[in-house]
């Protein structure tokens, strides 16, 4: 198995061939050729001589599809609408996902400004913050236009669930580029992984993106393969109560679901439809779940006393019993940043390891858990 920690070497011996398995898109005008394997939501393309950038999926139920133009800074420093000057040397980026990625392009010292920078748990980006490199611009959904004017940066990449956002339409009225990223939208582990690549395009660093990813996607593929080895299928339980007697869990055709089904194991809601969670009567859960080997992701609860001062007929589901409920909401930043909100989208081949890990911990034997912790 690949180690992360050797990228600096693999780089090297991966930008002097090409990694890319292109894949030819045709409209009813041109030729378009795409690198992007994966992800859904966005595409870059090279289109009659121009890079473009083209964003699918803004936030949920978007329709909208824009396009941006990308131009190396040494070919044109007019400003052109939706056109972006690379590489980017200040930046705002507003969801913790986004930092992981930017620091394995050793990029992290590029952003400017940062909304409720206490969630960040990663320790390289957590000292230019407290050194007061990294300016706090906003507060949980509200950002600070003021500031955020006052940086001035290059681009501010945005995020929203629903609709625009409101301070970032005013930013962009200011003349300060605004993408919107939507990885969180992606279906699956390595859809959202490949959303480095729309940061190396923004870098001018796509070779150094594209070798990262095929790293983190050849780990995914290898433990998916070990995860095969076993001739066993330990039957799993997710999720658990958020209110009144509904079960909140993931469904069938979700990304959590498709972690679950490459670790090889047996997911109990394996055949229901959806791509989000499921909202389902305790009494189902509890009739389909209460035999279940395992229990992981129980929610946000932390220990299994917080389980049972929830709801005391979680003692009589059996992972509870025999000591096999894990959670990944313990392991945090120094701020109380939780690791896996932060890194699992970047590196969803370590998450893998994990769900291996613990259902059949023989076939990883060297490995220690990334994310996940047994619930005490």
């Amino acid at each position: 198995m690949k180690n992360i920690n050797l990228i600096p070497v693999l780089l090297f011996l991966l930008m002097t061939v090409s990694c890319k398995k292109e894949a030819i898109k045709v409209d009813n005008h041109t030729q378009v050729k795409s690198s992007i394997k994966y992800a859904k939501g966005f595409d870059i393309v090279e289109d009659n001589g121009l890079k473009k950038l083209v964003i699918k999926s803004a936030y949920q139920n978007s329709k909208e599809v824009t396009e941006y133009i990308i131009k190396n800074k040494s070919e044109n420093n007019t400003p052109l609408e939706n056109t972006i000057y690379t590489p980017i040397q200040k930046i705002v980026v507003t969801s913790t996902t986004h930092i992981p990625m930017l620091e394995l392009l050793n990029e992290e010292t590029s952003i400017i400004g940062f909304p409720y920078a206490r969630y960040v748990s990663s320790e390289k980006t957590r000292q230019l913050i407290d050194a007061g490199k990294i300016k706090e611009i906003g507060k949980e959904t509200s950002l600070n236009t003021e500031i955020l004017l006052d940086l001035q940066p290059e681009l501010v990449v945005g995020y929203s669930v629903t609709s625009a956002d409101k301070s970032l339409t005013t930013i962009q009225k200011a003349g300060i580029n605004v993408i919107y990223n939507g990885d969180w939208l992606e279906e699956t582990p390595l859809g959202r992984a490949e959303w480095i690549k729309f940061f190396g395009v923004l870098f001018d660093k796509e070779k150094q993106a594209d070798s990262i990813f095929k790293i983190i996607e050849d780990n995914y593929l290898a433990a998916k393969q070990i995860a095969l080895k076993s001739t066993k299928k330990p039957t799993i339980l997710s999720g658990a109560i958020m209110s009144k007697d509904i079960w909140n869990l993931p469904a069938g055709e979700s990304f959590v679901a498709q972690f679950i089904n490459d670790a090889n194991l047996n997911y109990l809601w394996k055949d229901t439809k959806g791509k989000g969670s499921l909202s389902l009567s305790f009494e189902s859960i509890f009739d389909k779940g209460q035999n279940a080997e395992y229990w992981i992701s129980p929610g946000f609860f932390s220990t299994k006393e917080q389980l049972l001062q929830s709801n005391k007929i979680y003692a009589e589901f059996d992972a509870f019993k025999n000591d096999k409920v894990y959670t990944s909401t313990i392991k945090k930043g120094k701020t109380g940043g939780i690791i896996y909100y932060e890194l699992a989208a970047t590196r969803p081949d370590l998450v893998l390891k994990d769900f291996i890990k613990i259902t059949n911990p023989d076939l990883l034997p060297d490995y220690k858990m990334t994310f996940f912790e047994k619930m005490k």
